[in-house]
């Protein structure tokens, strides 16, 4: 009888699993430790499931032409504050699919260490970057007078330049080249208290190791980047902060049909800023791997990843 049951339940599994193609499901990799972490957790687990998994390293904007042929296949982080309209136009398309939230709540905005409030005391009001004495507080040999604005890597968008232009702020641009990068000089700045505003980001450990605040921009609105007449300035849009929200999963829409399961379970996929931040603080500073700080958080919630890759 135990054998027939077990027989039985072999079967079904087999069934449940053929659904399903064994052609690679492709995820894409992206240039910041927490998108790495998310991937290769969707990607373990469906691993676990049985799933053949391949990593893609891609471009975060550009990405979406191949999640629209089907050569990409899953992008588990698209941030509502920087990734919202290539996301609708590729969803557009019909083409690209969103698998709904990740868990997480995205904030990215201009953010300077608090210790700058002494040489810029409006701040955190952005009108305080207006003033030329503030400019030239955060200004650095190769943008004097105007001050220095660190930004991400360029791929990341963000409208940091076009925001400069229609706020009339009388500060340059200057893109850090990575990740890395960024939080390097950061690192760098607050250990001599030297100036430093740049592009900071959450879910991330930076805003909870140092004391700093972000620049309170005008609230974003959708009309703000696509009417210049809304806001302030009646001539240019992205007269206004960033926007906060979701973090989302999105992929080719084929995926539904050709690996069902695994859409089941990428579609279930979920988790908080705090668990996030806490494997992102592991790796960034304490020095693991994303791979085994991965291999962990697998290792302790089988309860929660299991039933996302149940038949």
């Amino acid at each position: 009888m135990r054998l027939t049951l077990s027989l039985a339940a072999i079967l079904c599994a087999t069934t449940a699993i053929a659904q399903d193609s064994t052609d690679p499901i492709k995820l894409t990799l992206h240039d910041w430790t927490g998108q790495l972490i998310t991937t290769q957790l969707m990607g373990e687990v469906l691993r676990k499931g049985g799933y053949n998994v391949e990593y893609v390293q891609a471009d975060y904007l550009a990405q979406f032409a191949g999640l629209e042929t089907g050569d990409l296949h899953v992008a588990m982080e698209i941030w509502e504050t920087t990734g919202r309209e290539a996301m609708d136009a590729a969803t557009a398309t019909g083409s690209v699919e969103v698998f709904g939230p990740t868990g997480m709540q995205a904030k990215e905005e201009w953010w300077y260490p608090i210790y700058m409030k002494e040489k810029c005391p409006g701040l955190p009001n952005w009108e305080a970057l207006k003033e030329p004495a503030c400019a030239e507080a955060f200004s650095t040999p190769e943008t004097a007078p105007k001050g220095r604005y660190l930004g991400g890597p360029v791929t990341w968008g963000g409208f940091d330049e076009e925001r400069i232009e229609a706020l009339d702020l009388p500060f340059e641009v200057i893109h850090a080249g990575t990740d890395a990068a960024l939080f390097a000089e950061l690192e760098s700045a607050y250990q001599r208290q030297a100036p430093v505003l740049l592009w900071i980001y959450a879910p991330h450990w930076a805003p909870a190791k140092y004391e700093g605040e972000w620049v309170d921009f005008p609230t974003y609105d959708e009309a703000c980047y696509t009417d210049p007449a809304w806001g302030g300035n009646p001539d240019l849009a992205y007269d206004c902060g960033k926007p906060f929200g979701d973090i989302w999963k999105v992929g080719w829409s084929g995926v539904k049909d050709k690996w069902p399961g695994a859409h089941k379970a990428i579609s279930a996929f979920s988790i908080d800023n705090d668990a996030m931040g806490a494997m992102i603080t592991e790796v960034d500073l304490n020095g693991k791997t994303v791979e085994a700080v991965v291999a962990d958080w697998i290792a302790a919630n089988e309860p929660t990843w299991s039933g996302w890759v149940a038949k």
